[in-house]
């Protein structure tokens, strides 16, 4: 008895390049569901202390005071 075809990948190419192969769509906010709870938590921590870029000028403002006022 002849063995039998085991695969093939005959015309599957083609089929998969008729509509195009397309990429996945990249949202602007990727959903956070079913992401490890520990790195959440995390990352809400870090966006909580990360100034923004006006605070960021007093805060740097301040420093150079400083640094001044002990010369």
């Amino acid at each position: 008895m002849a063995k039998s075809k085991n695969h093939t990948n005959h015309n599957q190419n083609r089929k998969a390049h008729r509509n195009g192969i397309k990429k996945p769509k990249r949202y602007r906010h990727e959903s956070t569901l079913g992401m490890d709870l520990k790195f959440l938590r995390n990352q809400r921590f870090a966006k909580k202390h990360n100034l923004k870029p006006k605070e960021q000028l007093k805060r740097a403002e301040k420093r150079k005071a400083l640094r001044e006022a002990k010369k």
